[in-house]
């Protein structure tokens, strides 16, 4: 409003008083700069922690970094003197807390149920937690991880200091089969007070019981509202009589346990990127179900209220027409798990979406408010000649919105080809999905995207995991080489799906027994 001259003071003000307005003026707009850029996503280096799996929990992949333009992501390197050793192969993203003034903590779990917390610059350790003897191969009824350890992302609660997990355990050499939950300290990796829980002592979803001889637990691990949500399915292989769960624990109250599970045999939710949320819902992909005469919650994205509990109403879940020819073929719409994108529309309007999908080698576009029963996608487009397994990343740029995948890709772009493909989604009367580009990643690992403020120089970073083991970087647009790898960068055996991060102007990379850090 206009200021009169009523509101001005009688006399001057004193150099006292003003002195103090100035200051609280410049703290106050200190205050704002430094909180904004919380807001961004930690655009400030070294400021952003990275808690859980992809960055957040709609599982975007998306990170920032002021300094990590295109033209800079050429001169990237291997940090020769950052040297962090941990036990076994390591299939679970990394971790990060950012401790202010350029430092942090890494954090990594492992299949020998080792946790280790490193110092983010040095690569020193800060401590290391055995949990637990993993179980052999040898000892489960099927699967194609030896030993079968911790394999699902863990979650992290920056404000009390809390890592939580789940741990594949055998207390005998592997005839007695445990999956342990465990909350440990950032501090020092002490096993905090209540901790760890029992799956299989504990949870029951009415007459079914947990068995976790025929569990495994792959999916990331979520925190919301004070809950830690953990998703199982079954080994490589389908053996058994297992089935999908999630199942939810109080971070606080540890005795608090609610557990779900499919009606049928099969249907788990092993996807990398685990449990999705937004705000006090849940989001799971689940995959094939094993002589089920119905629906009976596979091949489907399950939307979930706090607890975790389902509704079995039409707008809490989606699955295809066809599950059951989906069922018999084995291909899985749980092979990637759901990401929540919003996607501008030309009225200025929003599509709040889902985005799934599928070993079928298609892209499911979902009304995240109504995910619509069976047969009720907003659009189903086959975008890939190859089944689509890991974690996908969705970003945004000036010249439009892309979901990037591990898929062979088809109408890709002439002269483009390759295991990693872009397509961008397009929204206008209705929505269509059109491929972006395709480009050769030579491995199986999972993207994410690094931008310099969460739209400009986008860049899709991948590794060529159990392939070349080599990090690539990828023009977001076009899919253009930016970086292949560098000269004297072999990283190790990095595991299938694994996806790299950024932190504290790094990024970091997970393979067997080693953790390489890129710099600029």
């Amino acid at each position: 409003m206009p200021i009169r001259s009523a509101d001005l003071p009688a006399k001057p003000l004193s150099p006292r008083p003003v002195l103090a307005v100035v200051l609280g003026l410049l703290f106050l707009g200190s205050f704002h700069y430094c909180y904004g850029l919380k807001l961004l996503g930690g655009a400030q280096k070294n400021s952003a922690s990275v808690l859980e799996y992809h960055n957040g929990p709609k599982r975007l992949g998306v990170y920032i970094d002021p300094a990590l333009t295109k033209a800079a992501a050429r001169s990237l390197h291997l940090d020769p003197s950052f040297r962090a050793h941990i036990k076994g192969a390591v299939y679970a993203q990394l971790l990060y807390v950012a401790q202010g003034s350029g430092k942090g903590i890494i954090i990594a779990a492992s299949e020998e149920n080792e946790v280790a917390a490193f110092d983010a610059l040095t690569g020193k350790t800060i401590w290391k937690r055995s949990l637990g003897v993993p179980v052999p191969l040898s000892k489960l009824p099927c699967g194609n991880i030896n030993p079968l350890g911790i394999t699902g992302t863990p979650v992290m609660d920056r404000s009390s200091g809390t890592i939580y997990l789940d741990a594949m355990t055998t207390p005998d050499g592997g005839a007695t089969k445990r999956h342990l939950v465990y909350a440990l300290s950032v501090k020092n990796g002490s096993v905090v007070h209540g901790w760890p829980v029992d799956v299989s002592a504990r949870a029951r979803h009415g007459k079914i019981a947990f068995d976790s001889s025929v569990q495994n637990q792959r999916g990331a691990l979520a925190l919301v509202k004070g809950m830690v949500y953990v998703p199982y399915g079954g080994f490589f292989g389908d053996c058994g009589h297992y089935r999908g769960w999630l199942i939810g624990i109080g971070a606080s109250k540890p005795a608090s346990l609610k557990a779900w599970a499919t009606a049928s045999i099969g249907g788990g939710s092993w996807a990398p990127g685990g449990v999705a949320s937004e705000g006090g819902r849940l989001f799971i992909s689940t995959g094939n179900t094993i002589g089920a005469g119905r629906w009976s919650g596979g091949e489907a994205v399950l939307r979930f209220g706090a607890g975790p509990v389902f509704s079995g109403k039409r707008a809490d879940y989606f699955t295809p027409e066809n599950w059951k020819k989906l069922d018999e073929a084995d291909a899985d719409l749980g092979g990637a798990g759901p990401i929540l994108l919003d996607l501008r529309r030309r009225d200025g309007k929003t599509y709040r979406l889902v985005v799934a999908l599928g070993k079928d080698g298609k892209i499911y576009l979902l009304n995240r408010d109504n995910l619509g029963g069976m047969g009720g996608q907003m659009a189903a487009v086959r975008v890939s000649s190859s089944k689509i397994i890991g974690a996908a990343a969705a970003y945004t740029t000036a010249r439009g919105t892309y979901v990037v995948f591990k898929g062979k890709g088809i109408h890709c772009p002439r002269g483009q080809s390759g295991g990693l493909t872009a397509v961008r989604l397009v929204a206008g009367p209705g929505l269509s999905v059109k491929t972006a580009w395709c480009a050769d990643q030579h491995g199986m690992g999972s993207p994410m995207v690094t931008t310099t403020d969460g739209h400009s120089n986008a860049i899709v970073w991948s590794v060529g995991a159990e392939g070349d083991n080599r990090l690539h970087g990828f023009d977001g647009d076009t899919g253009r080489v930016i970086y292949s790898g560098g000269k004297g960068a072999a990283i190790g055996l990095v595991r299938r799906y694994q996806t790299p991060i950024l932190a504290g102007g790094r990024i970091y990379v997970a393979a067997d027994g080693v953790i390489k850090a890129f710099i600029r």
